[in-house]
């Protein structure tokens, strides 16, 4: 089954948990297991992403970074057409 974000050819997708950061921020109603992180990053990889980082500690941009030049590498040695976007906005384009 393809996603809607696969169908877009979204590389990568990160699964987190919102955790109070104190006694003053919105309480947590439910905490998502450990167990259910690893399905859910199992799912990802099942239906075509090449990266996927799940746990309670993970953020949008945990080893984004990493993540992004790996997929780089990975799309350019099977020579595919690889996009870039910058920072401001300009989209390079390249294999």
């Amino acid at each position: 089954m393809e996603t809607e974000l696969r169908k877009i050819n979204t590389d990568v997708v990160t699964f987190g948990q919102y955790m109070q950061p104190t006694k003053r921020h919105m309480k947590v109603h439910n905490y998502v297991t450990p167990a259910v992180f690893e399905t859910w990053r199992q799912r990802a990889l099942d239906v075509g992403f090449l990266y996927c980082a799940s746990g309670p500690l993970v953020r949008s941009s945990y080893k984004a970074g990493e993540a992004f030049i790996e997929n780089v590498v990975k799309k350019r040695r099977a020579g595919r057409d690889v996009t870039i976007v910058e920072r401001d906005g300009e989209v390079e384009r390249g294999v």
